[in-house]
């Protein structure tokens, strides 16, 4: 009987010190105050709030390369080599950073939306793609509601994907060099940032 007793009595300690070793690992895994965990967490919140801007995949920067037909800006308000400060978010670190005018090109420019031909998620209002982006779209500029597909590779599933119009503007876009303000990640040739995004500094 007391073998018995004496029996239960340790597995009943062992659960317990079992249950409380689990309980601190929860919380452990789950607590903000771990700054690690917190740094993941923000990590994690970061890159979402990105994927659902709908440029999770986006190569920042790029070549420089231009369309076939794209003219440059005769008369631009921020001329090629001067400074402005972008008032755009279309990826984390950019709203506020100082960017360096690379190009700068008068044409129409989209936002658009479009399913990636990778799969996934729609994306939606994805901001810019011009005019000389799109397949076939000829000289006369697309309006809010018309169907393209994009020949442009500014994210994984775009180059080939048919999209659909949300909305359209002319106006000189700009290509530009920037250092994310976040990160200080160094971003080259970015396209595009539109004479709206862009202020003087």
């Amino acid at each position: 009987m007391m073998k018995n007793k004496f029996l239960l009595v340790t597995m009943s300690t062992l659960t317990a010190i079992t249950l409380a070793a689990c309980g601190d690992t929860e919380e452990t895994e789950m607590n903000p105050a771990n700054p690690d965990n917190q740094n993941e967490m923000n990590e994690e919140m970061d890159k979402d709030t990105e994927e659902d801007m709908g440029h999770g995949d986006m190569s920042h920067s790029s070549s420089g390369e231009v369309p076939e037909g794209l003219m440059e800006s005769a008369n631009p308000t921020f001329e090629v080599g001067s400074q402005a400060s972008i008032s755009a978010d279309h990826m984390a670190g950019m709203d506020g950073a100082e960017a360096t005018i690379v190009g700068a090109y008068d044409t129409t420019v989209y936002a658009l939306s479009f399913t990636p031909t990778t799969g996934g998620e729609p994306i939606e209002n994805h901001k810019w793609v011009i005019h000389e982006e799109l397949k076939d779209a000829g000289d006369t500029p697309l309006a809010a509601g018309d169907k393209a597909v994009i020949a442009a590779d500014h994210m994984e599933g775009m180059d080939g994907a048919e999209a659909t119009i949300d909305s359209a503007e002319e106006t000189t876009v700009y290509m530009v060099d920037f250092t994310t303000t976040d990160s200080g990640e160094e971003v080259t040739n970015h396209k595009w940032v539109t004479q709206s995004e862009l202020s003087a500094k």
